[in-house]
């Protein structure tokens, strides 16, 4: 047969899938969700002693869950970056024990109306994206900042939040690192403010931290709906708001949100109740593993 034949005949088999355009919506495989944990959830040990980073990693294997979001306050040194040897030691440990990394963060603040206020703030997130790259994990986890600033519009300050997420993307992309802004109840309240800033920053190395519990302005669901596009990793919490009052989550009318969605990877949960996270983890983890799947 000739080659065009070939290719024709080949094209028309049902069992070699079409090809596509690098941006013709396609249909995420079922069964591509995988549970990591937020480090958060371990806050308290961590932050008094009790507990270090590598025990949360042993506890994360013991426990079936396969991905650490290693929030970076909890390294020696913060806001410092750690040395390379460190970095490297846990590396080597994850690969070790059978962990993957699903991300980092960092602490930030871009709602500065002093350019070199902000400048330092973007130089931090250049430093995280390094220790990022450096640790294998695909995704730094940033904030955008306080909620607002006196005699200053949202959209001003939004000014500030994209020209410094465009300056961080633009250098992470070359280090293979995505941005992942995450809505936090502070600057960025809502999803239609998310889908603002993550549009006009206009990189595909820059995406949503979906935090189920910070869209609490209008209907939880509808947010989490219309921001799921955008999402690039989550904080999958126990529960969610409307306005100051906190409700536990539908994990069932999340998870169908989810599934009826592109996204696949990671969902990383968090615990916030206070207690031994040894305990509350495993509780929450037990009511999420029936959805992954």
């Amino acid at each position: 047969m000739k080659r065009r034949s070939i290719l024709s005949f080949l094209l028309a088999s049902p069992l070699v899938p079409k090809l596509t355009g690098p941006n013709t919506p396609t249909k995420a495989p079922s069964k591509r969700l995988k549970i990591s944990l937020n480090a958060y959830s371990f806050n308290a040990p961590l932050m008094a002693g009790s507990s270090t980073v590598e025990d949360m990693m042993d506890f994360c294997v013991e426990h079936g869950i396969e991905g650490l979001d290693l929030t970076a306050y909890y390294l020696p040194g913060y806001p410092n970056v750690p040395s390379d040897d460190y970095l490297f030691k846990l590396k080597r440990k994850c690969h070790r024990i059978g962990l993957e990394l699903s991300g980092t963060g960092c602490r930030n603040d871009f709602v500065f109306a002093d350019k070199s206020a902000r400048d330092r703030e973007i130089q931090l997130v250049k430093n995280w994206v390094d220790a990022t790259a450096k640790l294998g994990a695909p995704v730094l986890r940033v904030f955008a900042g306080k909620s607002e600033l006196p005699g200053y519009s949202w959209q001003q300050i939004s000014h500030w939040v994209v020209d410094s997420l465009k300056e961080c993307t633009e250098y992470a992309s070359k280090k293979g690192v995505i941005i992942g802004i995450q809505n936090h109840h502070d600057f960025i309240k809502t999803a239609d403010q998310v889908i603002e800033i993550i549009e006009r920053v206009n990189s595909p190395w820059c995406g949503l931290i979906l935090d189920v519990g910070s869209f609490r302005d209008k209907d939880a669901y509808s947010e989490i709906k219309k921001a799921i596009p955008y999402a690039i990793n989550w904080q999958l919490k126990e529960t969610i708001f409307s306005g100051k009052t906190e409700f536990p989550i539908d994990l069932k009318k999340t998870f169908k949100i989810i599934k009826e969605s592109t996204y696949r990877g990671y969902i990383p949960i968090e615990t916030l109740r206070k207690g031994d996270p040894t305990i509350i983890v495993p509780e929450f983890l037990a009511q999420v593993k029936p959805y992954i799947f």
